[in-house]
């Protein structure tokens, strides 16, 4: 299977640069690291950033989002015209696969109307409830007022490196990844051996799960508790992710939907094993930079 990494929501959150561990620096940049999929039944999109009209219309996202998050909203940057830049329709695209609703992985949903989209059942239905002011706050209903596809899929299924996971296209899996959200999930994608396994939010920093005598910038870690849903939960999935990479490192490929440095690495090796597979200079400029 062909796999393509591409940023899609850029963003630059209040905060700065963060030092701590002596020399060490790291920008607090964020990247919205999405995947293209290349099957045997068209193109599958792995969470979709901003969308076109969140371009046209930065009101789309709600109220405080320009002042915490600053994204970097550019047509470039949008899924669509990043998959038109290396060849591609729009029809092209047959399903698109959803970590979660949230605004930065969610808002290019009308981009692609004739797609499938694949989501849990509680992530659904949390985002079209919106019970608190926080999902209030998280999910907008205009991206995905023109009627979306909707495949909804429930928790459950088989097992997978200790995790129950549900399978739901060829080498594509659901992995359950509750807390940031009430459905958010992780995306299991088989490439020859080995999987990869993008964990949307249940993670913002490679530090978190991979082991390091380094911490994650605090701001990222603030932002990353007050963003989410059900701590308990959220806090008992990432250690059993920080444990899939110790016992499973060598078959399991882990990444976030955020981290700058995850994200180059996986492109420079994509574009190492395939050239075909790194955007053209349209998209190169949507990678942040990480500093060390």
């Amino acid at each position: 299977m062909l796999v393509r990494h591409l940023d899609c929501a850029t963003m630059c959150p209040v905060g700065g640069q963060a030092r701590f561990g002596g020399s060490a620096r790291l920008r607090s940049d964020l990247v919205g690291h999405c995947l293209v999929l290349e099957t045997d039944d068209g193109l599958v999109l792995v969470d979709t950033g901003f969308g076109t009209e969140d371009v046209a219309d930065a009101r789309r996202l709600g109220f405080g989002v320009w002042p915490t998050l600053r994204p970097v909203l550019t047509p470039e940057r949008t899924a669509l015209h990043q998959l038109i830049a290396l060849g591609y329709r729009r029809e092209d695209v047959r399903h698109i696969v959803l970590t979660h609703l949230d605004l930065d992985h969610a808002g290019g949903l009308a981009d692609f109307p004739g797609a499938e989209v694949h989501i849990f059942t509680d992530e659904l239905a949390a985002a079209t409830r919106r019970r608190t002011i926080g999902e209030k706050l998280r999910y907008r209903p205009g991206h995905w007022a023109h009627g979306p596809k909707w495949r909804t899929h429930d928790a459950g299924g088989e097992d997978w490196f200790g995790f129950t996971a549900v399978p739901i296209l060829d080498d594509i899996m659901l992995v359950p990844l509750i807390g940031h959200s009430r459905g958010h999930c992780g995306v299991a994608v088989r490439r020859g051996a080995e999987w990869l396994l993008h964990c949307g939010d249940a993670y913002f920093h490679r530090y978190e799960v991979h082991p390091s005598n380094f911490r994650p910038p605090l701001e990222l870690s603030f932002f990353e508790r007050i963003s989410g849903t059900l701590t308990q939960q959220r806090l008992a999935n990432l250690a059993r992710l920080r444990a899939l990479h110790i016992e499973h490192g060598a078959a399991v490929r882990l990444f976030c939907a955020h981290d700058p440095e995850e994200f180059r690495q996986l492109r420079n090796e994509a574009a190492t094993a395939d050239p075909s597979t790194h955007p053209d200079a349209s998209a190169e400029h949507t990678s942040p930079s990480v500093e060390h």
